[in-house]
């Protein structure tokens, strides 16, 4: 009896030793479930933030780059919300003369299904923008077509990966991958929300390295108009070349009842149609 002890407490260390991993486990999985559901809780919050029925802005776009003089541009945004989820999106140039008068007009279901249609004055008409082009620049921007885009929190499974502070602000780091491949040119995004105005202070994209981003976006000036957060001035800047895109928003007006015929290839195409709604 007495050769049988050591087996029997060997035994019993290695079923001690099983238990505390399947301990250790089960709560490991347990935090990564509730990490989940609270950055599925924030994407949802940051997505319903109010922010109006529909909104138009008058939107500088600056173009910077080593070597190179900045290139201006001027544009109007208009953006309409529907009670079904439906968002609709038209961008026009204003100026300079090489650019003015082309736009860009986004129809985005509420499924998340998205379809784009760009206008070119040197062309005179109205280009359907291939669903596949995700990844492909506006304008020369370093807005992507995916970008200019709604997505749905559906789209993305989501994380909470902890707390960090922007500017002075604890936000929340909220990672996003895509739930499906082929979704997004992205591989991921991590965005810093700020919790009081569910606004994102800084969003890292990753394209084809998970752990390097690619772009990144920050914004610089933010104010409530109308009772709705607005962010007012941000850039957008390629790490690899270091080309950047500055948006500054000016007379932001919210609600004012755009018409269905402003998010139209009929408006698109005719810009007498949209002018009457410029700000």
């Amino acid at each position: 009896m007495a050769e049988m002890k050591p087996r029997v407490l060997n035994d019993a260390g290695r079923t001690l030793r099983r238990g505390a991993l399947a301990l250790l486990a089960a709560l490991a999985l347990a935090a990564s479930a509730a990490a989940d559901e609270a950055g599925s809780r924030l994407a949802q919050r940051v997505y319903d933030r109010p922010d109006g029925d529909d909104a138009t802005s008058a939107v500088t776009m600056t173009l910077t780059e080593a070597g190179h003089s900045p290139r201006v541009r001027n544009m109007i945004l208009y953006r309409h919300s529907a009670a079904d989820g439906e968002v609709s999106t038209l961008i026009r140039f204003t100026d300079p003369a090489d650019i003015a008068g082309t736009g860009l007009l986004t129809l985005d279901a509420a499924d998340g299904s998205s379809n784009q249609w760009i206008y070119l004055p040197a062309l005179q008409r109205v280009r359907r923008v291939d669903s596949n082009r995700k990844g492909g620049r506006f304008v020369n921007s370093d807005y992507y077509y995916e970008d200019l885009r709604d997505r749905k929190p559906n789209m993305d499974a989501h994380r909470v990966l902890g707390r960090e502070r922007i500017d002075g602000v604890e936000c929340e780091v909220l990672e996003s991958v895509p739930a499906e491949a082929g979704n997004s040119v992205y591989r991921r995004r991590l965005s810093w929300i700020d919790p009081e105005s569910l606004l994102p202070l800084r969003i890292d994209f990753f394209e084809k390295d998970a752990a390097q981003p690619s772009k990144r976006l920050l914004v610089h000036k933010r104010e409530r108009i109308q009772g709705y957060w607005t962010v007012l001035e941000s850039t957008l800047t390629d790490l690899a070349s270091g080309h950047q895109t500055r948006l500054a928003a000016s007379r932001v007006l919210y609600d004012r009842g755009l018409p269905a015929r402003l998010f139209s290839s009929q408006a698109l195409e005719e810009e007498r149609t949209e002018k009457e709604f410029r700000p």
